[in-house]
């Protein structure tokens, strides 16, 4: 090629690049996709942004938070599809805060379906993350922490959903009683209110690989109403305070709890219940490993739930004997 005619292929190609680019060098650039997250996400940087990328919303769609503190709560009210979930994302330096531990729900799914959480973190209102009637969601490597009552809560019919990865702690900073990290399903004095007088069926959720310290009740607690569930491979450590007496409470059917390490002191590690007949049966407790401190048991099958089906595998782990006990259910 000739010298003058590559010089202006040349020219021609600087100046297409630099159209492409919306200008000079001096002109401000496209915001860097957030780490995680879709390199076509939605970036959103402040409250206002969110509450309406939340809202407007559709499947398929990936919502990133970038590093910085969302204040208030925020709800999530549309839905994805199996094939097409939408994502809200970001890092732990993402915070959404919902402020005052005495009322409203910092992140709320109504009932929806098909929503990815990821990676932020959630802090403040009374409660953390709450899903009523929203079913197939995963809730992935959150943070969640210091709110006024429980952490994390699955109720009204919320059902196949995964949280996994997550760390909760700090809860219980308005009433003490209601400190849950997590809790699935709701206490049958609160059905009429929730769910039409019926059993709330928030079934087959999975607590997979979370982390909960710090609660004012207990680590977990699984309502009557609720069937299928696991709970897997979670480290929980011990209730601060006097509210409860044990780190995880049962008492729904058929859940399986494997592969978790509970640490309990003074404490049982584990009870199982039957508040209500039908309730309480069919529990399985598969290779845990528990530290038990002050002489409690490491699964408790209180008063009839002797009788209702309670497995307890012979496989446990029980770090602090003879203080500790393997459980009144002989294991099989």
């Amino acid at each position: 090629m000739l010298p003058l005619l590559r010089g202006l292929v040349l020219a021609l190609v600087v100046a297409s690049a630099t159209a492409c680019s919306g200008g000079s060098s001096g002109d401000r650039a496209a915001p860097s996709p957030v780490a995680g997250c879709d390199a076509d996400a939605r970036v959103v940087d402040d409250a206002v942004a969110l509450a309406d990328a939340l809202r407007e919303a559709a499947p398929g769609d990936s919502i990133a938070l970038a590093p910085g503190v969302y204040a208030g709560g925020f709800r999530i009210a549309v839905s994805g599809t199996r094939r097409a979930p939408i994502t809200l994302c970001g890092s732990r330096d993402a915070v959404l805060d919902g402020g005052p531990v005495d009322h409203g729900y910092t992140l709320h799914l109504e009932g929806v379906a098909h929503w990815r959480l990821q990676g932020f973190s959630v802090t403040g209102g009374q409660k953390g993350v709450m899903l009523d009637h929203s079913s197939r969601n995963v809730l992935s490597g959150l943070a969640v922490s210091d709110v006024g009552d429980e952490g994390v809560h699955l109720r009204a019919g919320s059902s196949d959903n995964l949280l996994e990865d997550s760390v909760v702690r700090g809860t219980g900073l308005r009433e003490p009683a209601y400190g849950e990290g997590i809790y699935v399903g709701s206490a049958q004095s609160n059905w009429c209110e929730l769910t039409d007088c019926r059993a709330d069926r928030s079934d087959r959720n999975r607590l997979v690989g979370n982390t909960v310290a710090r609660t004012t009740a207990e680590a977990i607690d699984v309502k009557e109403g609720t069937t299928g569930g696991v709970l897997r491979g979670n480290r929980l450590h011990s209730p601060v305070g006097d509210e409860v007496d044990s780190v995880v409470d049962l008492k729904g059917n058929a859940w399986v709890l494997s592969r978790n390490r509970i640490d309990a002191d003074g404490l049982d590690a584990v009870q199982v219940h039957v508040v209500l007949p039908g309730w309480g049966e069919g529990n399985r407790v598969l290779g845990n490993i528990f530290s038990l401190v002050g002489g409690g048991y490491a699964v408790d099958a209180e008063g009839a739930a002797q009788g209702t089906g309670t497995v307890v595998a012979c496989d446990q782990t029980i770090l602090t004997p003879p203080s500790g006990k393997a459980s009144n259910v002989p294991c099989s």
